[in-house]
């Protein structure tokens, strides 16, 4: 089943129209230091007119704080591809970003029991 985000990348017949980097241009490093926990948000400031559609829904999933992890499970685009996607809505001030919190390691229980809960609510 298709959801209404996937449009412009997916048909029901053909499958994947567009290869993800077609979509950031070639671009392979964002120009923000962005990582997967990474939280961006919309600031309200209108994008660039130049930006893509695929700006536009990347945009509209950051209403509240969202890990660029998220945002790349939405689009269903790797990590790297939303990361230039994102950078991009950075620099032209659509989006805010904050890097991590910190933890007291790589390895906190309640990070991993939190990841780990949240892989659960989406299977």
């Amino acid at each position: 089943m298709r959801r209404r985000h996937d449009a412009p990348w997916l048909d029901d017949a053909a499958g994947r129209l567009i290869r993800p980097y077609t979509v950031s241009g070639g671009r392979t490093r964002p120009t923000a230091a962005l990582d997967l926990l990474s939280q961006v948000i919309a600031t309200g400031s209108a994008p660039q007119p130049h930006l893509g559609p695929e700006h536009s829904m990347a945009l509209g999933l950051c209403a509240g704080p969202t890990s660029v992890a998220e945002v790349a499970a939405h689009l269903r685009l790797p990590a790297v591809v939303t990361k230039v996607l994102l950078s991009d809505l950075v620099d032209c001030g659509a989006l805010a970003a904050r890097a991590p919190r910190s933890h007291d390691g790589p390895t906190d229980r309640s990070l991993l029991e939190a990841v780990l809960d949240g892989l659960r609510r989406r299977l």
